[in-house]
């Protein structure tokens, strides 16, 4: 696919170029829990709330709040095409056909709705909040931080001329083929992009996830964005998140309910997927006591997708508690999410996927090289690993800017689930500094789960 960046860069026109041009322009997790929390909470009431981590960067004095405004209206007014309906109802999931129920589909094309939003300014920061049903607010997670992402992103480039963006563009595109030749040939390598929530823009988020295809051929498993698996015939990449176990803890009555909220999910949940669906997200209020209280049952499901925790001590974690309850880590999967880059996605795919044990992979790593100590990494693996490779596959601008400044980096902005039923929603997370909400609802929180395993490192995106 060959897209001129620079010239639809210069010449940005909103009607041509509407940020969100389709309700599957989402990760596709957001998909299959909207469809479990329509089947399981179809009246619960919530409220999202958008929360700018990089403080530093004053996002309601880059991004004009009325441009904002109409890409959100646009959104709003946006509904599910037959053809992509289609889709969802024939394609294959992860092997299995009919995913989506017919009733959901149904549903999807006559009633879905995404809820209004209260939107302004507060102290150089933009206060955005989404408020209704629980199937009418979760979508707009994604779409609220790829819009805000890619708003700041034509707000810096209206500095640049046209030969500046040609220039801009030559780098990252440099910097993208380098980071890729150093993953080819690696055996059994496994990648999917998970780039769509911190993304650059729509346009260089598909010339990614296309040249990913092109050069990395079967090592690139697909996309989370549920729209680009459309339309490239990619396989559509997720499982589930921190809000499903949040907002039950937020529903529960008493203690022993909230504790055990997070196993209760799990039971919902595989009553309506199985097999690689069954990805566990443990950290939503701490892994190390999740892993602690947690039933013999959940060592039955498929794997854990790692997202505040180092990875390489989660990893070990969860083979340790796999071999306590005599699982064989080997037909499990590990996948790591959170901050990824080339460096640690290799040392990470030779640790667990290969013979190492201390994650000490020379820079020119490939099959077959000898290792500065004489080993050679084999693919007897420990657990079957998967990195879900985002903010610095999709939006990896740092240096690139002709004019030096650093308005392209990315920032830390998440969109989480902040009320339920006007109850505050609790996320703790493995890293002190991502924990979120009420600052008197975490402590209270931390009181009930504990800190055990739980780190303090800063939040990089």
């Amino acid at each position: 696919m060959i897209i001129n960046l620079s010239r639809r860069a210069h010449d940005h026109n909103w009607e041509l170029d509407p940020i969100t041009r389709s309700l599957l322009d989402t990760d596709f997790y957001k998909l299959l829990m909207l469809q479990f929390i329509w089947k399981n909470f179809p009246k619960v009431h919530t409220t999202f709330t958008l929360l700018n981590r990089s403080t530093t960067v004053r996002l309601a004095e880059v991004i004009e709040l009325e441009d904002l405004r109409d890409q959100l209206n646009a959104a709003v007014r946006l509904r599910f095409h037959k053809s992509e309906l289609i889709w969802l109802a024939g394609n294959t999931f992860y092997g299995k056909r009919g995913m989506f129920e017919p009733a959901f589909l149904h549903w999807l094309e006559h009633d879905f709705r995404l809820s209004e939003f209260e939107l302004s300014e507060d102290g150089g920061q933009i206060s955005l909040v989404f408020r209704g049903l629980w199937t009418e607010t979760t979508m707009w997670e994604i779409y609220a931080l790829s819009i805000i992402d890619e708003l700041k992103t034509r707000a810096n480039l209206k500095s640049l001329s046209e030969m500046e963006l040609d220039v801009l563009y030559a780098r990252a595109k440099t910097r993208l083929w380098e980071k890729m030749d150093r993953l080819r040939g690696i055996p059994n390598l496994n990648i999917s992009d998970f780039g769509t929530r911190r993304r650059h823009s729509f346009l260089w988020h598909e010339y990614v996830v296309t040249a990913m295809s092109d050069r990395l051929g079967s090592a690139f498993a697909g996309s989370s964005n549920t729209y680009l698996a459309y339309k490239h015939d990619l396989e559509a990449i997720g499982t589930n998140a921190h809000e499903l176990p949040m907002a039950m803890a937020a529903l529960a009555e008493n203690v022993e309910e909230m504790k055990s909220a997070q196993y209760r999910f799990l039971e919902l949940w595989q009553q309506s997927y199985q097999h690689e669906l069954l990805i566990l997200l443990p950290d939503t209020f701490g892994t190390t006591q999740f892993f602690e209280h947690a039933p013999d049952w959940v060592a039955d499901w498929t794997g854990q997708r790692v997202d505040s925790k180092d990875p390489f001590i989660a990893g070990d974690e969860y083979i340790a508690w796999l071999k306590s309850h005599g699982r064989d880590p080997k037909r499990k999967r590990l996948i790591a999410s959170d901050g990824l880059d080339v460096d640690q996605i290799i040392r990470l795919h030779a640790y667990f996927a290969g013979t190492l044990r201390d994650g000490a992979v020379p820079e020119d790593f490939r099959s077959g090289n000898d290792f500065l100590d004489g080993r050679k990494w084999t693919p007897d693996h420990r657990i079957r690993f998967s990195a879900g490779w985002g903010t610095y596959l999709t939006n990896d601008f740092r240096d690139c800017n002709p004019h030096g400044d650093g308005g392209l980096d990315p920032v830390s902005i998440v969109c989480k689930l902040s009320e339920v039923e006007g109850r505050p929603a609790v996320k703790l997370s493995d890293n002190y500094s991502k924990a979120l909400g009420d600052s008197a609802e975490i402590e209270r929180y931390r009181r009930i789960f504990g800190t055990a395993g739980v780190a303090d490192v800063p939040v990089l995106t």
